[in-house]
């Protein structure tokens, strides 16, 4: 919060947050020979008014109806993580407070016009509107010298507002010392304090005070902060990499600004700033690609998953970066499966890839990948070779991602067969030897255990073909027709299947379709729901060769003259009759009714 503590500069103008518009007058051109000083985004586009907060509408809904009934508390205090308003909301709470114009003569949120006092309180030079750093004033004498002014009434102002930054900073003492003032303030004196470390405030402060507890601001909501301030700047930044500036925010406004400040000289004027010289900015290693990463671990695939790794460690991700992209990426799984895709924060495509690795493996697999995650990410911290603790990481989630739960163990162990992953796994469990107790517990184990026949090879499907061939074979009807209709193939490859869904295909048609071929296969597939780019589907495929020849046979003079001939006449089918077999000779085949001699 220190860092926030800031003031204007006198020739600095106000801008408007959504129009870029200037409040007052605008700035004097720089003299010859002297450049104008450059204003960073977080302070030029600092919001002048309540509306202009963003993410804080309950706060702002609250002090609205306070001021218009006219139950304004003599002390505030705001909380809240870095970057999202404390120190601007204390300036406009005293410049509500002392608002007054030629027509407004009481405290008041809604700023049509810069009032009398509005200039002085922004510039930091107020006689009545007092702002201190409590990190550098902790001491009781500093508190008593601020208090001692308390009992004198305003010189020019309605109100006199003592603003106190980062307020958990001052000693034990000058709490006490703040107490009865605080309790019993003239009715002339206002308190707003500012704070990131609520918990060190004592209770007996905060209990003489009306608390608000700023919240962080939503991604989507800072990324149309990013959106006007670019476009009011004239800079040009794709919208992917905008949305990688607020994720990597973490609910912060200043944050946000200060990376699209950085952002924005990625490029040279003119030009566009791509999101991957933005991702290179941040250190972000690229989402569709530890996507990928997590889709690999998930599918067993150790060796595969390695390989993605290092391409990214090569690029200059990160290893505890891409660390904390599995864990967002497993809790996005786990969401997506809970309550569905449009839970997810980030592009479509993105969200349905996650949706489709929630839907093919159990709550309890990623719960349990979420532990495994957490335990990774502090040894690759703490680790002396990141990447090193990152490989072996990946080859443990990869072994435990296939690994067979509690309830399917049992089946198995009843069914007989062993208890190792799929064949993407990790191998299975070690075999007791002969000898001692073991070979004992083995031979009783294989008893009890009931004699079943070899089990079918599971098949090998190379191509979407294979997948319906296979669906028809087992003879599941419903799935077939689904697929037959609804599915439009993307992009196929042994494991994954990317699709379109038509219009009214079910919800629940990527969980069966991977349920049946997990069942069918023995392995663990993800199947993704795009959308759009998909081909035809089985159906629409039909379709569209039945009316390309039925066009075609409509154009058959023969048909035409029919047509003609028989006005109201109309085609009601188009059955292919076969052809009949011809001999070598010539001759047609023999009728299956002759009498053989």
């Amino acid at each position: 919060m220190a860092d926030e503590d800031f003031t204007l500069d006198s020739d600095t103008p106000e801008r408007d947050p959504n129009t870029g518009d200037m409040f007052g007058d605008a700035p004097k051109p720089a003299p010859a020979g002297e450049s104008a000083a450059y204003t960073v985004i977080a302070r030029k586009y600092r919001p002048r008014t309540f509306e202009h907060l963003y993410g804080q509408e309950a706060m702002v809904r609250t002090l609205r109806n306070a001021f218009a009934t006219g139950r304004i508390a003599h002390a505030f205090m705001l909380t809240g993580v870095r970057g999202v308003g404390k120190t601007t909301t204390a300036r406009l709470l005293a410049r509500a407070l002392n608002y007054e114009t030629d027509e407004i003569h009481e405290p008041t949120l809604d700023f049509r016009e810069e009032g009398r006092h509005c200039r002085a309180i922004i510039e930091g030079r107020h006689m009545d509107v007092l702002e201190l750093d409590a990190a550098s004033r902790t001491g009781v004498a500093d508190m008593r010298e601020l208090l001692d002014g308390v009992r004198y009434a305003p010189v020019e102002a309605r109100y006199k507002v003592y603003i106190i930054d980062e307020v958990h900073m001052l000693s034990t003492g000058a709490f006490n010392a703040l107490l009865k003032t605080l309790e019993e303030p003239p009715p002339h004196a206002k308190f707003i304090f500012a704070t990131t470390e609520i918990r060190k405030v004592p209770v007996t402060i905060l209990s003489r005070t009306q608390r608000f507890d700023l919240r962080r601001v939503e991604p989507e909501v800072l990324l149309k902060n990013l959106e006007m301030i670019c476009e009011n700047e004239g800079a040009r930044v794709e919208h992917e990499g905008l949305m990688l500036i607020a994720r990597a925010a973490e609910g912060s406004v200043r944050d946000g600004q200060s990376m699209l400040d950085q952002a924005i000289v990625q490029a040279e004027p003119g030009q566009t700033v791509t999101a991957e010289s933005i991702r290179d900015m941040l250190g972000l290693a690229d989402r569709a690609q530890t996507i990928g990463l997590f889709e690999e671990i998930m599918r067993g695939q150790a060796g595969a998953a390695i390989e993605t790794f290092r391409t990214l460690y090569g690029y200059g991700a990160n290893p505890d970066q891409v660390m904390l992209d599995l864990l967002d990426h497993c809790h996005g799984a786990s969401v997506a499966k809970a309550i569905g895709p449009q839970a997810l924060v980030m592009p479509k495509e993105q969200a349905a890839r996650l949706a489709a690795i929630g839907a093919s493996v159990s709550a309890g697999i990623l719960s349990r990948l979420w532990q495994l995650l957490l335990k990774a990410y502090e040894e690759v911290r703490r680790a002396p070779d990141a990447a090193a603790a990152t490989d072996m990481a990946i080859i443990r989630m990869a072994y435990a991602a296939d690994l067979p739960g509690p309830e399917e163990a049992l089946k198995r162990l009843q069914a007989g067969e062993p208890l190792g992953g799929g064949p993407g796994g990790g191998g299975g469990a070690p075999q007791p030897s002969g000898g001692g107790g073991g070979g004992a517990a083995s031979a009783v184990a294989r008893q009890a255990m009931p004699q079943t026949r070899a089990a079918e090879p599971a098949p090998t499907l190379q191509s979407f073909e294979d997948v319906m061939a296979l669906i028809e074979k087992r003879r599941d009807i419903t799935l077939k027709l689904d697929v037959e209709r609804y599915v439009r193939p993307i992009s196929f490859r042994p494991g994954a299947i990317e699709y379109e869904p038509a219009p009214g295909a079910p919800r629940d048609l990527a969980q069966r379709l991977v349920g049946r071929l997990k069942e069918w296969t023995g392995e663990r597939w993800l199947i993704v729901a795009q959308g759009g780019g998909g081909a035809e589907s089985l159906w629409e495929k039909q379709k569209r060769e039945q009316r390309e020849v039925r066009a075609e046979i409509e154009q058959d003079p023969f048909v035409r003259s029919v047509m003609e001939t028989f006005p109201g006449a109309e085609i009601v089918s188009i059955r292919n009759q076969p052809q009949p077999e011809v001999q070598a000779d010539g001759a047609p085949p023999p009728d299956d009714d002759s009498d053989e001699e």
